[in-house]
């Protein structure tokens, strides 16, 4: 953990660059020191049916969903999600310029009593150290 999960409408494509939002939120995931290095992922999910607020076709939207593990503090949450939607704001300045664009972000704990989870990359990663 933890999840990096982007929603974006289909009016999107060609105006925000995605392999850089996934990029520069992995950097930032790391750069908090609240997530592993190992359990970072970070994809997104490309909305083509959507109707947003008056319907005008140029509205358009992004939202980042992210589930991390339960355990951390809200304080520690609240700090983590500041410096993710700072760089979330600045990757999408332009697009919050226009009057037709909405950026929604959320953190949500996992239960730990109904999740799974092998992971492979940890000890690798771990053994830079």
């Amino acid at each position: 953990m933890p999840h990096f999960i982007f929603e974006y409408s289909a009016n999107l494509e060609g105006r925000l660059d995605l392999k850089a939002l996934c990029e520069r939120t992995r950097d930032v995931a790391v750069r908090t020191g609240v997530f592993e290095e190992g359990g970072i992922r970070v994809r997104t999910h490309r909305t083509d049916v959507y109707a947003i607020a008056d319907g005008d076709p140029r509205n358009a939207f992004l939202h980042l969903m992210v589930r991390i593990g339960s355990g951390r503090s809200e304080a520690v949450r609240k700090e983590a999600g500041d410096r993710i939607f700072e760089v979330l704001s600045d990757i999408c300045a332009p697009l919050l310029a226009e009057p037709y664009f909405a950026l929604s972000f959320e953190i949500c704990e996992i239960d730990p009593v109904t999740t799974w989870k092998k992971n492979s990359i940890h000890p690798r990663l771990r053994g830079k150290a």
